[in-house]
């Protein structure tokens, strides 16, 4: 196969004619995720950037070797396709990797650790370990990147368990709401984002409307108080309320945030179904899981994953999580 080359040509659907392939023999993974990290540049070295490099071959047999490694002429430091990705370090092998990145794209609400568990013969830890790199690899920064523009709407719910100990107690009724709110902004025709916040509040969900929508932009929410707060209603161009107390969903105008809440649905039955619990610890990647597949709703499996792939790059988490891939905190000094 020729540098940076498909796997079957340029055709989408060759990709997914592969991967049945890939996801069974580990020569054809390591080569089928060369070709689709590789595909619009040429195989360089990760440690210096150069792309005077080579496949290291068996001397005796002329294959590449058992490591499938790649030197490079200039620094003459070895590496792998795996280096400068999520799956650098790890030593599971590329063809269980393509299979769940392959099942991670095309499952419209996402795949269990353990459905991969029982469908590669990995460990639960091991297939853990692999699905939140996944997500991880998947997740977008969206800080320093064009705002949402146009019509957006936007929205909040709640994740999680159900409020526990109901039971009378003498002294005030304390409820605790084991949910965790997610605020998701929609671009109609365009991408979503989403945040995983520490409450749903004027200030919190101003913040991220400030730095993620452009002001000259229509918002569109439901009747809820945060959204009647003057410095939220009257910062974009326009702002259109739904009362859904009221069996109001859309107008004739075109005003709802129906958008946003099929996105809600897909996530709800994807955590519910099959995910059944999520901790709040790694609730923000699963969210960014589901973030990506609906950004990526207009390709088919097989450019899904490419870009998949491509997204990976340039990301690690170790097991000690750096506080740079936890969710946001409010920050003080918004224009809200």
């Amino acid at each position: 196969m020729a540098k940076g080359q498909r796997p079957a040509g340029s055709d989408k659907s060759a990709i997914i004619t592969a991967l049945p392939k890939a996801c069974a023999d580990e020569l054809a993974a390591v080569e089928f995720i060369e070709s689709l990290r590789w595909s619009e540049t040429r195989p360089c070295c990760q440690r210096c950037g150069d792309t005077d490099v080579y496949k290291m071959t068996d001397r005796k047999t002329g294959q590449r070797n058992k490591r499938f490694l790649w030197k490079c002429n200039g620094c003459q430091k070895q590496y792998t396709v795996r280096v400068g990705t999520v799956m650098e370090d790890s030593r599971i092998p590329l063809r269980h990797w393509a299979y769940a990145l392959w099942k991670a794209c095309s499952s419209k609400k996402g795949v269990s650790a353990l459905q991969i568990k029982r469908e590669t013969g990995l460990t639960y830890k091991s297939a853990l370990f692999m699905m939140h790199r996944i997500r991880f690899g998947m997740a977008e920064d969206w800080r320093g990147q064009q705002k949402l523009s146009g019509t957006v709407e936007t929205d909040e719910t709640y994740v999680g368990g159900k409020p526990r100990n109901k039971q009378s107690r003498p002294g005030p009724r304390i409820l605790p709401h084991r949910k965790t709110p997610v605020v998701s902004l929609v671009e109609r025709g365009g991408n979503i984002r989403s945040f995983v916040t520490v409450d749903v509040t004027a200030d919190n969900v101003g913040q991220i409307l400030a730095e993620n929508v452009a002001r000259e932009s229509h918002l569109m929410t439901d009747s809820a108080g945060i959204y009647r707060h003057n410095s939220i209603h009257n910062y974009f161009a326009s702002h259109g309320v739904t009362d859904h107390s009221r069996g109001q969903y859309a107008k004739p105008d075109g005003t709802h945030s129906n958008t946003v809440e099929s996105a809600f649905s897909l996530l709800k039955r994807g955590i519910y179904g099959t995910f059944h619990n999520v901790s709040r610890k790694h609730q923000h990647r699963y969210v960014a899981e589901f973030d990506f597949r609906w950004n990526a709703r207009k390709v088919d499996d097989g450019e899904r994953l490419s870009r998949a792939i491509k997204s990976s790059v340039g990301k690690r988490l170790q097991y000690k999580e750096p506080l740079a891939t936890l969710p946001p905190t409010p920050i003080q000094g918004t224009p809200f």
